[in-house]
Order: C-alpha cells, then sequence, then structure tokens
C-alpha cells in the first residue's frame, strides 16, 4: 500500500466572512438599515432598486458638502439648527440627523413640507425611530418664516428640488433667519422665463441678445439659467460666499445645480451693481422688490 501522509495541526479554514449589507449596498458607515426600509430606499429584503440608487447617491452626495459645515458650526460646542425646505417625504432630513445628528446630544432639524400626509408620515416616522430632535411643520417656506414659534435664526437652511419660487423663499427664510449656511438645488424655474416670454417681442426689437431665448425651449432653460446667477449675486450682495457646483452626473437628474452659500459679512457692492444690470438689461426690474429686498438701493451700489 502507498505511504498515507498524516497531516497534523492543520485545521479546516473558516468560511469567509458574509459581507456586510451596508457594505454590500454602499451604504455610509453607522447607517440604519429600518430607516432606509421606511424610506422605501431599501425594500423589505433589504434590496436597491436602480431609482432608489440614484436617489441615494444625490442624498449621500448632498451630505458631503453639509457635513463639513455642521462639524464647523459645530466647533465650539454650539447645537446647530438645521431648516430643510420642501422635504418632501425627508429623505434628506432623515439621513442627515441618522448619519450626524443622532450621535450627538444636541441640534435639531425642521422639515418644513406643504403637503400634510407627507408631513404626517415623517412625524410617525421620527417618532418610530426616535428621532426626538425633528419636527415636521405643514407650512409653506414663506409662512415658516413669519412663524412666531420658530427658532428667531437658524445656522442651515438646506432646499433639495424646491420647486421654481420656493427656492427663493428658501433664500428669503435664510436671510431673515441669519443662516450661517445654505445648500440649494434648484428645480423648475419657471418665474423668469415668464417675464421673458412676455417681453420677447420687445426685446428681438431691442437687442440681438434675445435670440438666445426666441425658441420655447431655449427660453425655458435661458430663465433657469439667469435664475440662478441672479440668486448668485443676491447672496453675495447680502455677504455670503458662493460656491456652483453640480449635485450628481447628468445621467441621474437635470435638475442638477447645487449652489452653496456660507456666510462671511462681506456684503459685494459690485454683485449687487452686477445683479441690477442684468434685470435691467432682461426687462426683470419689476423682480428687484420682491425676489431681492435686502439689494442696496441703486444709488448706493
Amino acid at each position: 500500500m502507498g505511504k498515507i501522509e498524516k497531516r497534523q495541526g492543520l485545521t479546516k479554514p473558516a468560511k469567509a466572512a458574509a459581507p456586510d449589507i451596508a457594505e454590500q449596498l454602499g451604504l455610509k458607515p453607522g447607517q440604519s438599515i429600518e430607516l432606509l426600509k421606511a424610506l422605501h430606499i431599501l425594500t423589505r429584503e433589504g434590496k436597491l432598486n436602480q431609482d432608489s440608487r440614484r436617489k441615494l447617491k444625490q442624498v449621500y452626495h448632498l451630505y458631503q458638502f453639509i457635513e463639513p459645515l455642521l462639524k464647523e458650526l459645530s466647533l465650539n460646542g454650539q447645537a446647530v439648527t438645521l431648516a430643510d425646505h420642501g422635504a418632501g417625504k425627508s429623505y434628506l432630513g432623515f439621513i442627515l440627523y441618522d448619519l450626524y445628528f443622532k450621535a450627538l446630544d444636541q441640534g435639531r432639524i425642521y422639515g418644513i413640507e406643504t403637503r400634510a400626509p407627507l408631513v404626517e408620515a415623517s412625524q410617525k416616522l421620527a417618532c418610530e425611530l426616535g428621532f426626538e430632535r425633528m419636527e415636521f411643520l405643514n407650512m409653506s417656506v414663506a409662512e415658516s418664516t413669519r412663524a412666531d414659534f420658530m427658532p428667531a435664526q437658524f445656522d442651515v437652511v438646506t432646499a433639495l428640488h424646491a420647486c421654481d419660487t420656493a427656492t427663493d423663499d428658501a433664500i428669503a427664510f435664510g436671510l431673515e433667519k441669519q443662516a450661517r449656511a445654505m445648500v440649494l438645488v434648484p428645480c423648475c424655474q419657471a418665474e423668469v422665463a415668464s417675464c421673458l416670454r412676455q417681453t420677447k417681442a420687445l426685446s428681438l426689437a431691442r437687442t440681438a441678445l434675445a435670440e438666445l431665448w426666441r425658441h420655447p425651449i431655449h427660453t425655458r432653460e435661458m430663465g433657469s439659467q439667469i435664475t440662478n446667477v441672479l440668486r448668485c449675486l443676491y447672496l453675495e450682495a447680502c455677504g455670503y460666499q458662493v460656491t456652483v457646483t453640480e449635485l450628481v452626473g447628468w445621467e441621474h437628474s437635470m435638475k442638477n445645480e447645487l449652489i452653496v452659500a456660507r456666510y462671511t459679512g462681506q456684503k459685494k457692492r459690485s454683485a449687487a451693481q452686477r445683479l441690477r444690470q442684468l434685470l435691467n438689461e432682461f426687462g426683470l426690474e419689476g423682480l428687484a422688490g420682491v425676489r431681492y429686498p435686502h439689494l442696496p438701493p441703486a444709488s448706493a451700489v
């Protein structure tokens, strides 16, 4: 018979540990699986479909911009207050709380939304998860600015895909509440486009530049572009340092422009001057008092 070798001291290798579900799905460390299921980002079986993956990627990317602001504002031990306008189902607010506020003993998030069923659902979910420092208010951004029960000051103001002039209302809220930072992703800017349509004939007779918005699709796109440029100039004129970038790749969302404004107190007179010049150039003078009330008088610019 052939020689039989004895193998002593050898043990069968242990099975490799199953990969953590959070790691498998590319979730943030410490992310609550139950929260993502409750938000219907994950299925009951813990699966992530393509639409939810896109949604989660947008919120995570936005979180990367907000987290450093929160850390900076919390350096002196201050309890940070954050207002999330046009909260919808509060994906952003819940994930911000889960990843940042939950580990702290202080700080509060206010989700502001006009659709009552969404507010009720968010309140119920926050209660179930024990997210005690989250509040949800059924009101418009403008109403929340005037509400006397709201804090006099907010540290951070966010607005993710707040439609049309709701982004302007969020900026007005931030200015009124002396926000130290604003993080905005505008959506569906229609007001300026409407103004451009009304004065199109006069503009075409006055300047060749009106060719840029002669066709309806160009009117819509020019309206969006002008709207965001005016918002950035307004924030600079009010003492904010402004950065504009994209939220995620265009394949994920066409509403993709991200405006991050940090308060420095240095009000740019040149920004106020340029803003007024653009309003005059595009026949938008009527918006000055409505959208930009904190703009200094033309004589002072």
